[in-house]
């Protein structure tokens, strides 16, 4: 058995020796590098450009411009391609442009031997400007008169809404209480260690080879075909190691600009690697939202409604555009399924850095604003916190009130019960005073969440997996599924393993994506993989060992019903020991025998029609210092419904990655932008404060396990809901411990300070 083991990382040893290969250890013979010259204003059109110096200088093989890129606008968002055009993602991109839309925008591009000659290049290019006023704010760029960022939009991106459970004022109008909040969340970036780096060039006069680190090999084919106005059939994309994306490297961003660039030059090989000053405000953000809230509760604790109004700020460009604020709506419907809810969402452009897909893809930005009005319901009506949840939240049975679809698996108040009994909530809140007075005080928090697996049925969910059979009796496979350091590949193997009766260490995953060979996927996001992935993999390899097995008995004379694979060997079903063969002796003869031969093989490709949502919840205490607006956490517990675990060591370590992501967007993280010119301030990793290990507390996981029969091995999302409930869970425990209510994130020293002052305490 294979599945449940906490067997170590295929990749392991690859990545601690160094050996791993990323696309910035791959090198072409004459390769030349390039660097976008950025805009250093927010809002404006360049009046004139003068490269001539640039150009001269010894060292530089080509400078670009906005006027010499085709006039092809293309969208970056690394979805799908949905062929009903009402839902395809909004093309706004240029490879270059001229309209400046936030500080930092690529208006030229130069091309020469290394980075120093580059970096001078740059610096002889002459830009004069027309300047606009920005519009940083959703406010500005939806006031009256404001200047479309985008001809034609009205500066909105998109705008969506629901309505479940009944008529919402009505719903109101019975409650025993309504309650009112507005709620913000702020710009993040996802810092990953591997900035974005990709290399371009040519085999011959006709393919384009493009090297990147991305989580979206094949739909950054599809999008370099469409940028360039070139058949994806002469674009191939290769995906080496990946230093972390965390949805940042699901939008296609360097890709487009590198073919280009080797198409001009006569196929020669051109790298671009962003510094991380250039990353932080040249990718993509995470969405600020600002949300406006109602709620009805009744006082035996039954929450009747939830009307909700988002803002989202999508900023200079559309990229993931308004999917992400409607995805953040199906969150509060899963975990509240029996509420009546209402929910609008309006996405803006604004001047300041694209926003795009980031880790848990709006879940962390709404559950932030839902757990906090369910907080303050259950303290208005004095009800226990943990207690008015497990009253409301979705159980097995519920049914998602605007699909239909009927949660087959759902564990959440048991995930509850555990998180109580392991941060001893009861006696913890039984012997400590109801009002706490000094300079340091302590108190206890939760949040819930829900989050889906995958995207079905907004869109595809496709996968595939080819298994090989090698003459030593090990396997080959192959998967579109792209490990970006989630632990997929070690997933797939242990699938494999346990599905062909073949051992782990003869189950040979090859982690490298190439669009020429890899079976379709559309990638890493949406915490899809294992699942996705699951169907595919088991109808393979229950496949290729049905085909052993046959091969098998027509070696032995047996009937393949007779037999089984065991630990790499043909054993019969009724006598294991006494009539048994070695899988290698089975291969070589598949592959080498006369009358026999034939290499087995199997492809499969599945298209997933479900999605089953996971759930958990975040407890947590600490203490809070009021003199210094402090905060301390002293214990956190993630717990987690995601199905079966698959492996129990992986799990733990996605949980302790998204719990301190979590911790950072909860209290330290947000991308400063000035109000008045749209300046960023803290690009990079001294001013942009990310929590290091001192700042990091013993995260505490469990799981509460539970069967989901949609998945080939009873799995669902892990990888992003992490992250989604410690900021609302700080919060709440913040609250707890001072009497004071803060909604806005990041609760920094400086947020506390105001809301301290305001309160009284200081």
């Amino acid at each position: 058995m294979a599945i449940g083991k906490a067997v170590r990382r295929v990749d392991a040893i690859a990545k601690v020796t160094g050996r791993a290969r990323y696309t910035d250890d791959y090198f072409r013979p004459g390769m030349l590098v390039a660097k976008y010259l950025r805009s250093t204003i927010a809002h404006g059109r360049v009046k004139k450009i003068d490269t001539r110096r640039a150009q001269r200088l010894p060292g530089v093989e080509a400078v670009f411009t906005y006027e010499d890129v085709p006039p092809i606008k293309f969208a970056t968002a690394g979805h799908p391609y949905a062929l009903d055009p009402a839902h395809q993602d909004v093309q706004d991109r240029l490879l270059l442009t001229r309209h400046v839309r936030y500080w930092g925008d690529e208006i030229a591009v130069v091309v020469a031997e290394n980075d120093l000659i580059v970096q001078e290049a740059l610096e002889l290019i002459d830009v004069a400007y027309e300047e606009y006023s920005p519009l940083v704010t959703p406010e500005a760029a939806l006031a009256a008169g404001a200047f479309e960022i985008h001809a034609g939009s009205n500066n909105v991106v998109g705008e969506s809404c629901y309505a479940v459970g009944g008529n919402i004022e009505e719903a109101l109008a019975q409650a025993d209480v309504v309650l009112e909040g507005r709620y913000r969340t702020q710009i993040c970036q996802h810092c990953h260690i591997e900035n974005h780096i990709a290399l371009a060039y040519m085999d011959d006069l006709e393919h384009i080879v493009v090297v990147s680190s991305t989580q979206i090999p094949h739909i950054v084919r599809r999008i370099v075909g469409q940028a360039l106005g070139l058949p994806c059939g002469r674009i191939r994309v290769v995906k080496p190691y990946i230093g972390g994306g965390f949805g940042n490297k699901q939008d296609v961003i360097l890709e487009p600009m590198v073919a280009f660039l080797t198409l001009q030059l006569g196929g020669r090989p051109v790298k671009m690697h962003l510094s991380r000053e250039e990353g932080m405000i040249g990718t993509r953000v995470r969405h600020p939202f600002t949300t406006q809230m109602r709620a009805g509760v009744m006082q035996n604790g039954t929450l009747v409604a939830l009307d909700i109004d988002a803002l989202s700020n999508s900023g200079a460009y559309a990229s993931h555009g308004h999917a992400v604020a409607g995805a953040a709506g199906a969150r509060s419907r899963a975990l509240y399924p029996r509420t009546a809810i209402n929910y609008h969402a309006k996405t803006v452009y604004t001047n300041i850095p694209a926003a795009g897909a980031m880790r848990a893809y709006g879940a962390p930005q709404m559950m932030f604003a839902v757990d906090c009005m369910i907080e303050e319901a259950a303290r208005r009506i004095g009800m226990d916190p943990v207690e008015f949840r497990l009253k409301n939240v979705a159980r097995q049975g519920d049914v998602d009130p605007l699909t239909g679809e009927g949660f087959e698996s759902c564990g959440l108040a048991e995930c509850l019960q555990r998180g109580k009994a392991l941060i001893q909530w009861d006696a913890k809140r039984a012997a400590r005073p109801r009002k706490q007075t000094g300079p340091v005080r302590r108190g206890l928090g939760v949040a819930c969440f829900s989050y889906a697996t995958g995207t079905y049925p907004v869109c595809l969910e496709i996968s595939g997996a080819r298994i090989i059979l090698n003459p030593d009796g090990s396997v080959h496979i192959q998967v579109g599924a792209t490990e970006i350091g989630q632990g997929s590949d070690t997933i797939v193997a242990q699938m494999v393993a346990e599905t062909a009766g073949i051992p782990l260490a003869n189950v040979h995953v090859v982690s490298t994506q190439d669009t020429d060979v890899t079976p379709f996927d559309t990638g890493a996001y949406a915490s899809r993989q294992a699942y996705v992935t699951s169907n595919a993999v088991f109808r393979a390899a229950t496949a290729l060992k049905a085909k052993i097995l046959e091969h098998a008995g027509r070696m032995s004379g047996i009937l393949p019903a007779e037999l089984e694979i065991t630990d790499g060997r043909i054993v019969r079903r009724d006598d294991r020991a006494r009539k048994n063969m070695p899988l290698a002796a089975v291969a070589l003869d598949a592959y080498y025998d006369k009358q026999r031969g034939g290499q087995l093989t199997v492809e499969v490709s599945h298209k997933t029609c479900s999605n089953a949502p996971a759930f958990g919840c975040t407890f947590v205490e600490i203490e809070v210092d009021v003199p210094l607006c402090r905060v301390q956490i002293k214990e956190i517990y993630n717990i987690h419904d995601s199905g079966i675990i698959l492996n129990p060591l992986l799990a733990q370590g996605q949980v302790q990655g998204g719990v301190a992501m979590g911790i950072g967007a909860g209290l330290y993280e947000e991308m400063l932008i000035d109000p008045e010119s749209g300046y960023i301030y803290n690009n990079n990793l001294l001013d942009y404060k990310v929590p290091t290990i001192m700042d990091v507390p013993d995260i505490g996981c469990a799981f509460v396990e539970t069967f989901e029969p949609t998945s080939g091995y009873g799995n669902k999302s892990l990888g992003e809901p992490p992250i989604i409930a410690p900021p609302p869970a700080i919060r709440n425990a913040l609250w707890d411990a001072t009497g004071v209510k803060i909604d806005e994130l990041p609760m920094t020293a400086h947020t506390l300070y105001k809301h301290f002052m305001k309160a009284g305490l200081l």
